[in-house]
């Protein structure tokens, strides 16, 4: 004992009953934790023996130890939880041995349990109305934690760091239940970043005359983005790349370049993008803006235009169209007149497992389009055409332009897609991320707070804050619409294009609290919202990858409006959507949050190989090969070939009746071969899509 008392840094006492806890403290750790039972004599209280715990054991000392370890400690502590009576007593103990003593705030817990933790106002942490330490209240929010069930390592991890911060056990088990303090649910901000670049005058631009009015008569100058495109070749026929936030003014490159080709007789337009609601919105926009100057068709399939009763016009200047949509004109022949300009807007989606290898496909055959020209009729027509307006068709090289706001390798992207990169990194406002904890009932009446607390606030310039809610299904759209106390909307590919567009027109208006839509359909919408709530991280049954979420959460903030915007993901911790997938929805938050886009790769398995080896021979017969041998992805040609054979979708470097039927209708192989069998059993055509559309939810 006196080795022990020699080394002893803290003494600390703390009430237990009418006895004291003994704790003996050196650099930092516990030597030894005991009892010591006093007893009252003439001379007032005195040790009566030092029961020291080893264990559940206990080794009995003589008073006379206790007192040559309180001589030898450098400080002796009493607990401020000990009692006024107790530590009298234990003051007046010390006192006859000649040794002093404080009364030090420590954690009750620690103390309870035989530890000495003081608390200072940096380390002490509100619990239940009272302080405790930081490692008792992670211990205490754990206990929470577990009782929630299914937090995993980095929610924990960051609520803890949350505790640390606000020292408020309440406040951050509160976040459990979805509160909103924003204080606490604020995980980061994205700060606005301005670069330094030369912005281009408009009138210095020198393009054809209906295109440079028009862009005098709305901008003094351009954007920092077009600046750097046009300083690089965009109005010079350069093919690029264009890599910038959302709502930084790419689109304009596009479009700069295209009516100037097509007002110079170089060739039509075309504007491809993923979505049909997309292309609607990118119609009509053309229609209102250019419609004076040049005639704008839409192709989204092979279907009638809903709202205006007239068929695709191929030979109109301007074809704002879905991939699908150009594709399948390509794959059935059609006529698209000499193409001088070619917009691919969301080129990001070449990374996408579904939809990524018939992008890369459609670019390839696209190129194989443009290369070959148009039908000597066409060419014919065009060069009568040319002539009345006193011109000659220059059909020239087809420019390619292609847009996105996330790419995880865009050097390499540009490169494989033998583009020039521009790339611009301005965010024009900043965006708040926030994370909060509900399960699914939960998040609705959060998702109400939040959008009745956006459209009461008004920016410094005048707009009510407006929310876009993403959600995983269309069912779940209408749920949270339908429960939403301000004015909202649900917005998805189920509904007609008249209802979509008086959508977005009431939310132009600010008519509009909120649009509540599918992941997948407004990732590109145009909505100019302040606010976006994920009510889901999940496009239909699988997790978002980084770049999606990049690209809906760019929709937060719009710079003529917003002065800033804020992002909310509502997580249910422990929740999946399907059982195919690995994480849960707390792990997947975090890993948006804090991960890093990944590169944009086509892959191909044997189905997407030979899908897309059927369409490049259904259009290029012969010369497929080099099709495939130039598109991003790595194609196993022959491979492929083979099971063309095999599967008799080819004859030689032809397409047969039936390879024809399935390409036009873009069915991967296995479908092909399900509808087959249905047909060839004699089965309901619709218990045949029935089957077809369960499967695909499997």
């Amino acid at each position: 004992m006196s080795q022990q008392a020699a080394k002893v840094d803290t003494l600390f006492l703390h009430e237990q009953g009418e006895d004291v806890q003994v704790v003996a403290q050196r650099d930092g750790g516990r030597l030894f934790h005991g009892v010591l039972e006093l007893k009252a004599t003439d001379a007032g209280p005195r040790p009566r023996r030092l029961r020291i715990r080893d264990g559940k054991s206990e080794d009995l000392r003589s008073p006379d130890q206790f007192v040559e370890l309180a001589r030898r400690a450098a400080r002796i502590r009493i607990s401020e939880q000990t009692s006024a009576h107790a530590r009298d007593r234990i003051r007046e103990m010390l006192d006859g041995y000649q040794l002093s003593t404080k009364v030090v705030r420590t954690c009750r817990f620690c103390a309870s349990a035989g530890r000495y933790s003081p608390l200072t106002s940096e380390t002490a942490i509100e619990a239940d109305g009272e302080q405790i330490c930081p490692d008792c209240a992670k211990e205490e929010l754990d206990r929470e934690l577990a009782f929630e069930g299914g937090i995993t390592g980095d929610a924990k991890e960051r609520l803890e760091e949350l505790l640390l911060e606000v020292q408020d056990l309440e406040r951050i088990t509160n976040l459990l239940s979805g509160q909103l303090d924003p204080d606490l649910t604020k995980f980061d901000e994205i700060s606005a970043t301005v670069d330094d670049i030369d912005l281009v005058p408009t009138d210095s631009l020198s393009l054809h005359p209906g295109i440079q009015d028009h862009l005098e008569s709305r901008f003094d100058t351009l954007l920092p983005v077009q600046s750097l495109a046009v300083e690089h070749g965009a109005t010079e026929g350069k093919d690029q790349l264009i890599v910038s936030a959302t709502a930084t003014g790419k689109t304009l490159v596009g479009e700069m370049a295209g009516l100037d080709r097509v007002l110079n007789n170089k060739g039509k337009m075309l504007f491809l993008v993923p979505l049909v609601a997309l292309a609607n919105q990118k119609y009509e926009s053309f229609q209102e803006r250019y419609g004076d100057i040049v005639d704008v068709s839409l192709r989204v399939g092979a279907s009638r235009i809903a709202d205006e009763g007239g068929r695709f016009d191929p030979d109109a200047d301007i074809i704002v169209g879905t991939y699908e949509g150009i594709d399948h004109a390509l794959r059935t022949g059609k006529d698209l007149g000499t193409v001088g300009t070619v917009v691919i807007d969301e080129v990001h989606t070449l990374g996408e497992d579904e939809r990524g290898h018939r992008l890369d496909g459609l670019v390839s055959r696209l190129k194989h389009y443009c290369e070959r020209g148009t039908t000597e009729a066409s060419r014919h027509r065009r060069a009568g055409d040319a002539r009345e307006q006193g011109g000659a068709p220059d059909g020239g090289d087809t420019q390619w332009i292609y847009l996105s706001a996330t790419v995880g390798n865009p050097g390499q992207l540009a490169e494989k897609l033998g583009a020039q990169l521009v790339e611009f990194e301005e965010r024009p406002v900043p965006i708040e991320r926030h994370v909060t904890f509900a399960d699914g009932q939960e998040k609705i009446d959060i998702e109400n707070k939040l959008v009745r607390r956006a459209f009461d606030t008004k920016s410094s310039k005048g707009y009510r804050g407006q929310t876009i809610i993403f959600t995983n299904s269309r069912r779940r759209c209408h749920q949270i619409s339908r429960k939403l106390e301000y004015s909202s909307a649900p917005y998805h590919a189920g509904l007609d294009n008249k209802r979509r567009k008086r959508v977005e027109q009431q939310f132009a208006d600010q008519d509009l609290a909120a649009v509540v839509t599918t992941a997948a359909l407004a990732a590109g919408v145009d909505f100019p919202a302040s606010q976006v709530v994920f009510d889901s991280l999940a496009m239909g049954i699988e997790w978002l990858t980084v770049q999606e979420f990049e690209q809906m959460l760019g929709r937060a903030g719009r710079p003529d409006y917003h002065d800033k915007g804020t992002v909310y993901l509502l997580v249910e911790p422990d929740c999946s959507y399907h059982n195919s997938v690995e994480m849960t929805e707390d792990e997947v938050a975090f890993k948006l949050l804090k991960g890093e886009m990944e590169p944009v790769v086509t892959r191909y398995d044997e189905g997407a190989a030979v899908e897309e080896t059927l369409a490049n021979v259904t259009v290029a017969g012969k010369r497929a090969k080099l099709l495939n041998d130039r598109m991003i992805g790595e194609v196993p040609t022959k491979h492929a070939l083979g099971k063309l054979l095999e599967y008799e979708f080819i004859d030689g470097l032809e397409p047969t009746p039936l390879g024809r039927a399935i390409t036009r209708h873009f069915l991967a192989p296995d479908e092909a071969f399900q509808l087959l069998d249905g047909i060839r059993k004699g089965a309901d055509p619709y218990d045949i899509v029935a089957e077809m559309e369960l499967r695909d939810e499997e």
